[in-house]
């Protein structure tokens, strides 16, 4: 059960003010759309990107120890950081 409370709050972390958290928010802004629909078709991709995700991942497992993908996204997520940190 750890794991998975583990995966809730990174993702959920990491989705917080990113570009389709953004974009979600623009269409929930546009007149006339429906919230609902915004929602569900918003949460249906963010399903289906995970699902791609963890598709990927089990066969990746093969070639690629789990270490060095951790490390290469940590390295990934503060080079990202930095980068909107420093750039105006």
């Amino acid at each position: 059960m750890k794991t998975y409370l583990v995966v809730f709050v990174t993702v959920f972390m990491a989705e917080l003010g990113d570009k389709t958290q953004l974009a979600t928010l623009v269409f929930s802004m546009s007149p006339g759309v429906s919230r609902l629909g915004v929602f569900l078709a918003a949460a249906s991709a963010l399903v289906f990107s995970s699902l791609l995700a963890v598709l990927v991942g089990s066969q990746l497992e093969r070639w690629i120890a789990p270490a060095h993908v951790r490390v290469a996204a940590g390295i990934g997520f503060m080079a990202i950081g930095a980068w909107m940190l420093l750039v105006k």
